[in-house]
Formats: structure tokens, sequence, C-alpha cells
């Protein structure tokens, strides 16, 4: 009888100590992540990858909500809320992030990388590594870079053949300091407008046309409310995972690391939808009816651009600049 005591309170303990375990073992810490375009994107790539890294390889402890197309706000909306903490992350174009961290502006400079392989040789060295760190300051922890892509230029008043047709072209831009100084030098009258509201103002016609990466143009059917684009490729826009540095802080170091892995996983993934779409779009566009010019002598656009590039220098020192056009 003894020993079946020893054995029920036992088993007792043993129940008391697995109820008290359990729960802890099972809780979990769940976060918010948001984009601008649908989930059927570069960018819905990014985050859904972030969100399947991170909770496998936290065993479930934190579970990762994704919101697209704007579902939680544009972009410049988004960059604040996770900077205020009322959000816990977000993958965005680097477009706004000037306003919040002005040393990015150099990175949308017109025709300031050769082609991908550039951009992310330049994002993922040091220069880049050494760029990320200027976020801290403004609470965000930056966890990786990101890709949007090789901006080119849509409309729907005439086919852009040359530097002289972008001239009185109403284009939406970007809140970017940069782009607009820029589009000013091709005699565009530029827009600033959040992304959300593209779609609508070139359907009603409150602008002509709009710039963005191929992924952008298809994922968000921009051929059904533009009739031309030209392959301009003039401004590579990266993409950033941004989170708030003060949650990312509370992370022991172990967590902190799972986070920063599985951002640079999910930055791969994002990459590769990328190049997937670059190979596809433009037969894609064409086969919906858009007039496509990919035969772009682009040092005639680099040309007219000649004295902002002078004001470019000055802003942020030539040094600067051909350090990042000598990175092979």
């Amino acid at each position: 009888m003894k020993a079946l005591r020893i054995s029920v309170m036992a088993m007792a303990i043993s129940g008391l100590a697995l109820g008290f375990v359990a729960p802890m073992a099972s809780a979990q810490t769940t976060m918010r992540i948001s984009v601008s375009t649908a989930q059927n994107s570069h960018q819905g790539v990014a985050i859904d990858t972030l969100a399947k890294e991170v909770e496998a390889r936290s065993n479930g402890r934190y579970k990762i909500k994704t919101f697209y197309a704007g579902a939680l706000g544009a972009e410049r909306e988004a960059i604040e809320a996770v900077q205020l903490g009322t959000q816990e992350l977000t993958w965005t174009s680097t477009g706004p992030i000037p306003n919040f961290v002005p040393e990015v502006k150099i990175l949308d400079v017109p025709f300031l990388f050769r082609d991908y392989a550039h951009a992310r040789a330049v994002l993922d060295g040091q220069i880049g590594q050494d760029m990320l760190k200027k976020f801290d300051a403004k609470g965000f922890k930056a966890l990786a870079w990101g890709e949007n892509g090789f901006r080119h230029m849509t409309n729907n008043k005439r086919a852009i053949n040359a530097p002289d047709d972008m001239k009185g072209l109403k284009m939406r831009t970007m809140e970017n300091p940069v782009h607009i100084q820029a589009y000013k030098g091709f005699g565009i009258i530029p827009t600033p407008m959040a992304f959300s509201e593209v779609f609508t103002a070139l359907q009603q016609g409150t602008v002509d046309g709009q710039e963005n990466p191929l992924s952008v143009i298809t994922a968000n059917k921009f051929e059904q409310v533009q009739k031309y684009l030209t392959l301009t490729g003039h401004v590579y826009s990266p993409g950033i995972f941004l989170m708030n540095k003060a949650v990312f802080d509370k992370l022991s170091p172990a967590d902190q690391q799972i986070f920063l892995e599985s951002a640079k996983v999910a930055a791969k993934a994002n990459r590769d939808r990328v190049d997937e779409d670059e190979k596809t779009a433009v037969t894609y566009l064409r086969g919906k009816g858009m007039n496509v010019i990919d035969n772009v002598d682009r040092s005639k656009y680099q040309s007219v651009l000649a004295p902002v590039f002078a004001d470019f220098e000055k802003q942020f020192g030539k040094a600067a600049i051909d350090q990042i056009k000598a990175v092979k």
C-alpha cells in the first residue's frame, strides 16, 4: 500500500509538472507583417517565406500574420507603424525610406547600378550592410535587403522612344525626393502618391502613367489601365525587411538570430521571384495588349540627366557614388 501511495503521489506530481510545462511550451507570440502588393507577387513571396521560416525555426513559438495589398496601410504608414511599435514588421520598397533614414537616398540615384548582379553585390557587401546599421538609431531593426527591381516607365499618352517623349507626362512617383528631382530633369510632371492609390488614379486619368519594376506591373495588373511600357531601367529599387527595434531587442540572442537568418532566406526567395518575373513579364504584357519598347539606349536618358547627376554628386559626394559604381 505504501508503495502504491508513493506511486500515485509521483504520478500526481508528474501530472502537475506536465500541466505546468505544457502551456509554456505552446506559448506563442503573434506578430504582423505587411506589403503593398498582392500575395501572388515578389513582395508576397518575401513575407510568406519569412513567416514560414520564423515559425519553423522557432518551433511555433513565433507566428507572423501576413497582410497584403496595403491592408495595414500604405508603405509610409506601415513604416511609421513599425517605428512607433504599433506594428512589429513590414517589407517595403525604399521609396519612402529617406523620410526616415536619409542615408538610403543614395541608392535611388538613377542609373547607379549596372544590373541585378551589381545591385545585389552592393547590398550584400560592406556598403549595404553598413547602411542597414543606420536604421538602429531611428527605431528600426533592418533585418535584410530585399528587392523590388529595376523600374520602367508606363503611360497612356504615347510610346516613350526617347527622353523627349517623357516631357509633359503627369507621372505618379513615389514619395522620394531623389526620384522627384530626377523625373523633373526628364521634363516629367511628378505626382507623389501612395501605391495603394495608383491603379485607380491610372484608371481615372488622374495621372498619365507610373514607373515600377516588371514584378510590380504584372502583380498589380497595370496592363489593364496602361497602354505603353518602355524598359528604361532608370532606377534600381531595393526592398527591405524592417522590424521594430524595441521588439527585436527584447528577443533572446538565439531568437534574434532566427529572425535574421529567416530574413536572409526570405530575401533570396524574393529575388528568385523577381528573376522569374523578369523572364516572363514582357511576353505576358504584350499578350495582354501592351505596347512594349525593349530596345532602349539608356545612354541617351543618362545624358539628359547630366545636370541632375552633378547635383547628386554634391548631395552625396562623388566618392560615395563612385564607390558604389566600382563594386564588381
